[in-house]
């Protein structure tokens, strides 16, 4: 497997190392803060996300070094002690961070990650942080919305060429793997992260031969055993096929290959489609597959179904590595507790004037509690670090902001989502292989009721918080002089 990675240090924003220095002068640099990771609205106003990027945030970690070149330019600005300079200089990650697991299906409010660590380190990984998981988690959302709606039949990420630059290209294909797409044509992808890389021709191909014919007949020459054709160049169902079937006839039949593939990136392609498959199956052709391109995305694959388009197999390109259709996550990095001197943890909340922006204080925990019966997720519950959910006793459960909804949950399993991946700085989290995750974020949307896993108006997963955790977000609120907390009960 090719190695990535790389020192990315200096990636953050500036502001990052302005308030460290300024942390520093006031002598504020060891105290131990808590921060949450969360989001606040689902893409493409889905009923829920997939998380991913945890193994860059894990790498990220593990590489944090200021080295002398950084040092000597963050000099030149002009506006750093040297003794923070000094300090940078030695810089190492030493805190705890606690994350969901890679291909989790995750909803608004609830922390993703949660660092505790000495003031400069926590505040100083925020952006690459927000960047590594914000990016992967949009894309990994947006394949598992694509996947869904093919219904069975293969997807696979083709969009290199449209991504916002070379990471976005790499890392979004390792992303859209993990929501369900099972190839990519991205082939660096392949050589680091295992993803299969696949592919065949472009128009250019057909058009750099004399003949159509000749050109499909040249590429079943030379890949007997994986001879796809593009036959939109020209006339799909005049000369694309007719010449397709030829070369299949000619090259692939005498060899006792049956098969093949053809793409049709172009044109009404239900009409196609159907014209297609009857042109094949006519011809003896019953296991040529058809791969349709050109713009792809849910809606659209939703709808050539529903029409019944004759489709295998998926290609889908701008609209997934760049998530189109939303194309920002929205994840935030928030201060939600710190440390004083004798070790006790203080609460911290964020307020604003819009309801939304209003942060959940702690050093929280979060379970899932889902069905014995069905193994359905039910709801999730944040509570308190120091709270345990005791699954062989029933719950009530109340909505946080309406908090006359109230549901007892009987007969249930409660599951902690986020795992210790750092303690003191070293990883402690073995990280599982692609495969693995793409498997667990399988498993996690078939665990979601169908109600949730709605393209249009999903049903509200409910996100809880326990009773000791709204009072304290209550009490604050309150000695903000917010608002006079509303009687819970």
């Amino acid at each position: 497997m090719k190695d990535l990675s790389r020192n990315l240090t200096m990636l953050c924003d500036f502001y990052e190392l302005t308030m460290s220095n300024g942390y520093f002068e006031k002598g504020m640099q060891d105290k131990i803060v808590y921060f949450d990771v969360f989001y606040r609205d689902n893409p493409d106003n889905g009923g829920f996300a997939v998380v991913a990027g945890l193994e860059q945030v894990v790498e990220y970690i593990n590489n944090l070094r200021f080295d002398e070149d950084d040092i000597a330019f963050l000099r030149s600005k002009k506006c750093f002690s040297e003794a923070f300079l000094s300090y940078l200089s030695e810089f190492r990650f030493t805190g705890d961070i606690w994350a969901v697991p890679e291909g989790t299906v995750v909803f608004p409010n609830e922390p993703l990650m949660t660092v505790r660590a000495r003031t400069v380190e926590a505040q100083f990984i925020e952006t690459y942080v927000l960047m590594a998981i914000n990016h992967q988690s949009l894309i990994a959302t947006k394949a598992a919305r694509i996947t869904r709606a093919a219904k069975g039949r293969a997807v696979s990420e083709f969009g290199s060429r449209r991504a916002q630059g070379a990471d976005a290209a790499i890392l979004g294909a390792r992303a859209a793997y993990i929501g369900g797409c099972g190839s990519t044509a991205c082939t660096i992808t392949d050589e680091a992260y295992g993803v299969p890389a696949t592919g065949t021709m472009a128009h250019s191909w057909v058009q750099m031969f004399d003949s159509e014919y000749e050109a499909f007949k040249s590429y079943c020459e030379i890949y007997p055993n994986n001879a796809t054709l593009l036959v939109d160049t020209y006339n799909v169902l005049e000369s694309g096929i007719p010449n397709a079937i030829k070369a299949f006839n000619e090259v692939l039949k005498p060899r006792g290959i049956t098969r093949c593939g053809i793409r049709i990136d172009s044109g009404d392609i239900t009409y196609l489609t159907v014209k297609v498959r009857k042109m094949l199956d006519d011809a003896g052709w019953p296991e040529c597959r058809i791969i349709i391109s050109n713009s792809l995305d849910e809606y659209l694959i939703r709808e050539l179904i529903r029409q019944g388009a004759c489709v295998d197999a998926f290609g889908v390109g701008e609209r997934l590595i760049t998530a189109k259709s939303d194309p920002v996550f929205g994840g935030v990095y928030k201060l939600c507790a710190v440390e004083d001197e004798q070790g006790n943890i203080i609460p911290k909340i964020k307020i604003s004037e819009n309801v939304g922006k209003i942060t959940t204080p702690h050093f929280k925990k979060v379970y899932r509690l889902r069905g014995r019966d069905t193994g359905k997720a039910e709801a999730d519950l944040i509570c308190v670090y120091d709270e345990t959910v005791d699954d062989t006793k029933p719950i009530e459960l109340f909505d946080p902001q309406h908090t006359w909804k109230r549901k007892i949950l009987e007969n249930y399993t409660a599951t902690e989502l986020l795992l210790p991946v750092f303690r003191n700085g070293k990883q402690v989290y073995r990280l599982p292989t692609l495969s693995e995750i793409r498997r667990h974020c399988e498993e996690e949307i078939n665990g979601m009721w169908d109600e949730v896993r709605r393209f249009n108006n999903p049903h509200n997963y409910y996100v809880d918080l326990s009773q000791k955790l709204w009072d304290i977000k209550q009490q604050m609120l309150q000695a903000r002089g917010v608002w006079k907390p509303a009687k819970n009960g």
